[in-house]
């Protein structure tokens, strides 16, 4: 699921490969979009985008605004599956809901795709009212809106919970809350506001041992012991700053260093369980004393991922389910030996499963094909029976 990083690489990719092209005409939506139609029509017009947390909003400006439209702002969300992508028009993606066309010919189109059609767009350039402050780029009003807000509800839940809520964590998705938590070891069932709170706790003690720390020293200190709302910063900054070598899921190279990078979302050897909304968590260690009664935390495969670490060139051996009951069978009842097979004489009940050795049939004289022909619509007729050959 597209979560802040991959927001921001959108805004990042729609700045970068259509800042210098020229759209023209109208916005084309598939019949099936979870979005309105677009009033927007140009002879020639650019887009920009910009993100916020979970939240993307493209702006379609007029190149002559004096002579066309208003300006157009759309902000997206991108739901399971949603991107953008920019490809000739004669060549459209499936699941293309939204489509801007360029100028150039032959045209290329910006597409927003989103093959299992969670995400949607809306006209205007308003954010949503109940997501708070992005965790990348205003970490400030997001640090602050956490620790003054301690006290609401919301924080009476356990703390992997807590850190998809977009009231207050715009932009942690699944992925981002496992690598966080993991790093700070921290139990993804510990209550909320027994985690948060001590970081009010921390920054005082930090003051008063000494005030007069400069802030180089303070940066040093941060990076060197990142609180879990610093992490909330930083660790999606990393996927930002890595750009394609990370997220790139159509070249294989690049998702393989993304899927390097993770150390705990669906690592080999890491635990997990479903929270109270369904959502699975990773975590390694004790999950915490708000653990979903009647749950046994599973334990992500780990031995054919290892074998391939170790070998990654080495071919998997293809074991079919039909193969491996026959090795457990073997292994239960072993095969007798040759000798009593010959002295069995007649057939015996119960072997029919049993592999019988191949003798070779006796010849027998070619059949005419007119003769074989009439045996058969006789036989089907039932006009007597076939003709001895």
């Amino acid at each position: 699921m597209p979560e802040c990083p991959e927001l921001h690489l959108a805004g990042r990719f729609i700045n970068g490969a259509c800042g210098a092209l020229v759209f023209a005409g109208g916005v084309e939506r598939s019949a099936v979009g979870r979005g309105p139609e677009v009033p927007f029509r140009s002879e020639a017009y650019s887009i920009s985008a910009i993100a916020r947390g979970k939240e993307l909003r493209l702006t379609l400006s007029a190149l002559e605004p004096a002579a066309g439209p208003p300006a157009q702002d759309l902000v997206f969300r991108f739901g399971m599956s949603g991107s953008f992508r920019l490809c000739p028009a004669a060549e459209l993606p499936r699941h293309a809901h939204l489509r801007f066309l360029t100028r150039e010919s032959p045209p290329r189109a910006l597409c927003f795709v989103d093959p299992r059609r969670f995400g949607s767009w809306r006209l205007g350039n308003a954010w949503q009212p109940e997501r708070g402050p992005c965790v990348v780029s205003e970490y400030q009003a997001f640090r602050e809106n956490v620790l003054k807000n301690l006290d609401d509800r919301a924080f009476d839940k356990p703390i992997c919970e807590v850190l998809l809520n977009q009231k207050y964590f715009n932009g942690i998705g699944n992925y981002l809350r496992a690598e966080i938590l993991y790093r700070l070891k921290i139990p993804p069932f510990e209550k909320a506001r027994t985690v948060l709170e001590a970081l009010k706790e921390q920054k005082q003690e930090r003051r008063k041992k000494d005030p007069s720390l400069t802030l180089s020293k303070k940066v040093k200190l941060r990076q060197e012991n990142p609180d879990l709302l610093e992490l909330c910063h930083t660790v999606p900054l990393e996927v930002i700053m890595a750009e394609k070598q990370l997220l790139d899921p159509e070249h294989s190279d690049n998702y393989a260093a993304f899927k390097n990078w993770l150390q705990c979302y669906l690592v080999p050897g890491m635990s997990s369980l479903r929270d109270h909304n369904g959502r699975t968590i990773w975590f390694q260690g004790e999950p915490g004393p708000m653990a979903p009664k009647g749950q046994r935390p599973r334990k992500t495969p780990c031995e054919k991922s290892l074998q391939l670490k170790a070998d990654p060139e080495a071919p998997s051996p293809k074991v079919t389910p039909h193969a491996s009951k026959q090795r457990r069978r073997a292994a239960v009842n072993p095969p007798e030996p040759e000798e009593k097979e010959e002295k069995a004489a007649g057939p015996r009940k119960g072997c029919a499963r049993r592999r019988r050795k191949a003798t070779a049939a006796p010849a027998l004289p070619e059949v005419p094909l007119c003769v074989r022909r009439s045996c058969r619509i006789s036989a089907r007729r039932g006009k007597g029976t076939a003709p001895a050959v």
